[in-house]
């Protein structure tokens, strides 16, 4: 999986698949399984767990992988094989006096990140590994780099949070120093980088912006700090919108497609917008305009022009 650069998630989750998919079957080596053993746990995550279809496509994937690269013995075509239709669904939406009311209700670091993610689309974790050279405040730009599908990207950062930026650097900054008197290093630094630039993990550009609080000893010995979890945003921001009074089921994800909908909205086409968001199809960029505009697809409901007229004609009498 690291020889074909496969993401950190994306190996975890693999390897996750092929030990249920042995556990499930009696702890026998895959080799010793076949296309007809494969599609009766397939059948038994959908029939039995009732997992969603992006989840047993998942595991799909993960067996295909263990068969055609590890065992060298590609699946052969089956009806069990077959990738499970996922259903359509229209993005949670938020508008942007609902985004304004959560933020009021997030403390300093969760609002800047939720300030972030609206304000430049970004995914949560793309905004929890920003580092510090990847902030660009004289061009108003955030370079996100090794996004979903290993892409970089730059997208808009929004002048309403540069002052809130430029004071968690500041902050940063004293902590940064107090790792470097303690030989604190940062995470995620390949070893190719490691060899091509020494120190790199003690640069302070290549400090995360939103970094833990705690340090942790890395596999090498050395203690190094981690950026933020994204549990601890994601729990904030669950909270916001249950005290800002939003019957939405919005999470921190529902920040990026406001910010896509409302770019649409104010006149971004959409190949723009593909690029802001990283997307590599443009059909994954099209479902936004279905919520963008009044109503579906910008259509007003034939009910505005019947009752509206009825309450105008009743203020008449």
């Amino acid at each position: 999986m690291r020889e074909r650069r496969l993401s950190r998630r994306t190996e975890d989750a693999y390897v996750y698949w092929i030990r249920r998919y042995i556990v499930a079957n009696d702890r026998r080596h895959p080799s010793d399984l076949d296309e007809r053993d494969v599609g009766r746990f397939l059948s038994a995550l959908a029939a039995d767990a009732g997992v969603a279809a992006s989840t047993q496509n998942q595991a799909l994937a993960a067996l295909s992988f263990l068969y055609d690269h590890v065992l060298n013995r590609p699946l052969a075509p089956i009806e069990e094989l077959t990738p499970a239709r996922r259903r359509d669904y229209v993005p949670v939406v938020l508008s942007k006096s609902e985004v304004r009311s959560i933020a009021t209700h997030l403390e300093e670091t969760p609002r800047l990140c939720a300030m972030l993610m609206y304000g430049s689309g970004l995914r949560l974790l793309e905004c929890l590994r920003l580092r510090v050279k990847d902030v660009d405040f004289d061009r108003l730009q955030i370079v996100v780099r090794n996004g979903k599908g290993g892409k970089d990207r730059r997208t808009p950062l929004a002048e309403s949070c540069v002052p809130m930026l430029r004071s968690r650097l500041k902050a940063r900054r004293d902590q940064f120093l107090h790792d470097c008197r303690t030989n604190v290093g940062t995470t995620e630094i390949t070893p190719a980088l490691a060899r091509k630039y020494p120190g790199i993990d003690s640069d302070w550009a290549w400090q995360y912006v939103f970094a833990a609080r705690r340090t942790s000893i890395d596999a090498d010995g050395r203690r190094r700090r981690h950026h933020l979890h994204e549990t601890a945003i994601q729990r904030a921001f669950k909270n916001a919108v249950v005290a800002a009074g939003i019957s939405k089921r919005a999470t921190c994800h529902s920040l990026r497609h406001s910010f896509a909908t409302h770019l649409l909205e104010s006149g971004t086409d959409v190949r723009t917008l593909q690029e802001l968001l990283g997307h590599s199809d443009l059909r994954t960029t099209m479902i936004y305009t279905h919520v963008a505009n009044r109503g579906y697809l910008g259509v007003q409901s034939p009910a505005d022009g019947v009752w509206a007229a009825d309450e105008t004609e009743e203020e008449d009498d």
